[in-house]
């Protein structure tokens, strides 16, 4: 299927935006829609059977191009493509908007959208899913939006020690220090939300607290937005500790992935012992995301689509050794 379609009036800037650099951006949408674009000028044409669904979503590009697009641009939308959404140029008339350093942040996805409504209208959230689907993300700008509006006083952030298959041996400094390297992806996502400065005056008036999860225990957290990330490294006893530090006026996102347990073999993940104890309870909401809902590089997607089909296979085929099933049960605890 061939279709053309020349984008009036003629606008070079405007044009140089919706390309990129060295047409980068076409690249990707031929890449996600498997296509071919060319183009002279303001006339381009599509040849593909994806053909009509890759103009959609230029048409939306184009209307969005009187400033250039980011490769993340491109990416979020092909990743509602991905979804079967029509492309929108902003968030739905219904849809919960973030107030943070970005302006207008909502969620990309049905899953990422039902996720920041369930943080917001409930007391505890659980997100579960594969890498790439924004669960820490999002529960760090939900945490940004409600110190913002003053519903909580503090911001504490939690994870884990649990090396992802390294050890890492002594760590040098104070406690926040030590414990700075497995709390990077919230401060990379503090930083973004609120800007190094900010974050960093946050920080030093204790408003936004690190608080390791061996040392929580005894503590009753009031008024403060609480975030458990990599929740699939917590045991069961930690995670009923964790549970339990909630206190009056405090809500609680915990987020995880049950395909990449780091504990030892045979203990059981309390990740997903909680998901199962707590389906159910009133003032429990919880999430679960696919790899459609990846909103990274559009590579990773295909990434975590392909691991789950070789697991797939993997237990569909008879004979399998018996250390690749203790593997598969590892992962599934």
């Amino acid at each position: 299927m061939i279709v053309k379609q020349r984008f009036a009036p003629p606008d070079n800037a405007r044009l140089a935006h919706l390309c990129g650099p060295v047409d980068e951006n076409l690249r990707q949408i031929e890449i996600a829609f498997d296509v071919a674009i060319r183009h002279r000028d303001h006339e381009f044409t599509i040849d593909g059977a994806r053909a009509r669904s890759a103009l959609a979503l230029l048409q939306a590009l184009w209307q969005r191009a009187e400033s250039p697009l980011s490769l993340d641009d491109i990416q979020l939308e092909l990743t509602q493509a991905a979804q079967g959404q029509e492309p929108q140029l902003g968030a739905a008339s219904d849809e919960p908007v973030l107030h943070t350093r970005r302006a207008g942040l909502h969620g990309r996805t049905p899953h990422q959208s039902e996720y920041i409504r369930n943080i917001l209208g409930h007391d505890l959230t659980l997100g579960l899913g594969p890498a790439g689907t924004g669960k820490t993300f999002l529960a760090v700008a939900c945490a940004v939006d409600a110190l913002e509006r003053n519903a909580v006083e503090r911001l504490v952030l939690t994870r884990p020690a649990v090396e992802a298959g390294e050890r890492l041996g002594f760590l040098p400094g104070d406690l926040a220090q030590k414990i700075d390297p497995y709390l990077r992806p919230l401060y990379d996502a503090l930083y973004d939300l609120l800007g190094f400065e900010s974050t960093q005056r946050l920080f030093e008036r204790g408003t936004i607290e690190i608080a390791p999860l061996a040392f929580m225990r005894g503590r009753t957290l009031n008024k403060a937005f609480i975030i458990l990330d990599e929740a699939q490294n917590t045991t069961a006893e930690q995670m009923k500790m964790f549970l339990t530090r909630i206190g009056f006026g405090s809500r609680a996102v915990i987020t995880g992935d049950l395909s990449q347990v780091d504990l030892p073999r045979g203990v059981a993940s309390g990740l997903a012992e909680a998901a199962r104890v707590l389906h159910g309870v009133r003032g429990i909401a919880v999430t679960e995301f696919t790899s459609s809902d990846v909103v990274r590089h559009p590579l990773v997607a295909r990434i975590v689509e392909a691991y789950e089909r070789a697991q797939q296979s993997a237990q569909s085929t008879p004979g399998t050794p018996p250390a690749a099933r203790a593997r598969r049960g590892r992962s599934a605890s």
